[in-house]
């Protein structure tokens, strides 16, 4: 169960990650609200799954989430590169989150 909810809070990464972006530097309200909204749950969840997983494979594959989830955003809704390095170094991430999830007890 703590891997689930440490995935959900990879996600809430995403959201605020992007919702930074939307809010224009907290200048509009409810890109604003939400972006904090998803901080604060990306954080709580993160520290329930902190209850039972290693804190440095937790952070990591939280980090890695967000990281992936925000490129891949960024290609599909704002346009940005497609460049094959780029594409291998997010695998590379990918590896790195499966590899931890395998490697943990």
């Amino acid at each position: 169960m703590a891997w689930f909810i440490l995935i959900i809070a990879g996600l809430f990464e995403t959201v605020w990650a992007v919702g930074l972006k939307y809010s224009e530097g907290f200048t509009r309200l409810w890109p604003s609200v939400l972006t904090v909204v998803a901080m604060a749950m990306s954080i709580y969840l993160l520290a329930i799954s902190l209850k039972t997983l290693p804190l440095g494979t937790a952070y990591t594959v939280w980090t890695g989430i967000g990281a992936i989830g925000t490129v891949i955003y960024g290609i599909l809704v704002f346009g940005e590169s497609k460049d094959l390095l780029r594409i291998l170094f997010v695998i590379m991430i990918v590896g790195g989150i499966v590899g931890l999830k395998v490697t943990s007890k």
